[in-house]
């Protein structure tokens, strides 16, 4: 059985969850409920539930005035959220895990069942924090999962992205190469408003790396950190125009 708490200041939107987990996952035992800052904290220092649903906005505080206020945090916090551009692609750069309301039950389904026997990462979580309270803009660093090792990165570091079918290889600058498990279309979702020029099917490169386009032998760019990727025929003109706005 795995165990869960709800806090949310919307009373609807905890019974819509519950009635939700009974249907998607109803090993999942609620049990406890808050519906603010300061009751949520008491009830996660009174319980030790496995995974927290936690509204990032309340009206005393926001979840990671909770989370500061919590002594034990051995649990997996999913946090349900409003549409809100800026913070949805935080938590993605931050890779922490995010319901989006109206919650989708199979969403829900699939955040359980990634939750189980799982913590929080405190990195992943302190760079979650840092990109929400940043202003609307430019993200400075962001999360790298593999099998193995969770990295931190500053973008301005990643070199260039390739596709590898359903993995990405990032390309890092200092020689690191780091194999994740995301299609190389969700990082040109993520990167392309911080600097980075989808130049071909398979590549993602950072401008700050480029050193020349040559137009010749099909076309290529030449790379300040060594090597070159190729451009497709159909994105040289935008691969020339963003070169020209530099």
């Amino acid at each position: 059985m795995t165990t869960a708490v709800i806090i949310d200041d919307v009373i609807e939107a905890r019974e819509i969850l519950k009635s939700d987990l009974k249907e998607v996952a109803p090993d999942v035992d609620i049990i406890g409920e808050a519906d603010s800052v300061v009751s949520g904290a008491k009830l996660l220092n009174r319980e030790s539930p496995d995974i927290v649903f936690l509204d990032i906005q309340m009206p005393d505080g926001d979840g990671f005035d909770l989370l500061e206020m919590v002594q034990r945090k051995s649990f997996k916090t999913i946090f349900t959220t409003a549409s809100d551009a800026h913070a949805l692609k935080a938590f993605k750069f931050s890779a922490i895990d995010y319901l989006l309301k109206p919650i989708d039950q199979d969403e829900l389904q699939a955040a359980v069942k990634k939750a189980r026997g799982k913590q929080d990462d405190p990195r992943s979580m302190q760079l979650l924090q840092e990109n929400i309270s940043r202003s609307i803009g430019k993200m400075e660093k962001m999360i790298l999962n593999t099998q193995d090792k969770i990295h931190v990165v500053k973008l301005n570091d990643i070199i260039r992205c390739e596709s590898d079918v359903n993995y990405t290889h990032i390309f890092l600058k200092s020689g690191e190469k780091v194999l994740v498990t995301k299609t190389l279309k969700e990082y040109d979702e993520l990167l392309s408003d911080n600097g980075f020029l989808r130049v071909h099917q398979s590549h993602l490169v950072n401008v700050e790396y480029i050193k020349e386009f040559v137009k010749t032998d099909g076309g290529h760019l030449n790379l300040i950190s060594g090597g070159y990727v190729p451009v497709s025929t159909r994105r040289k003109a935008a691969v020339m125009q963003a070169l020209e706005n530099l």
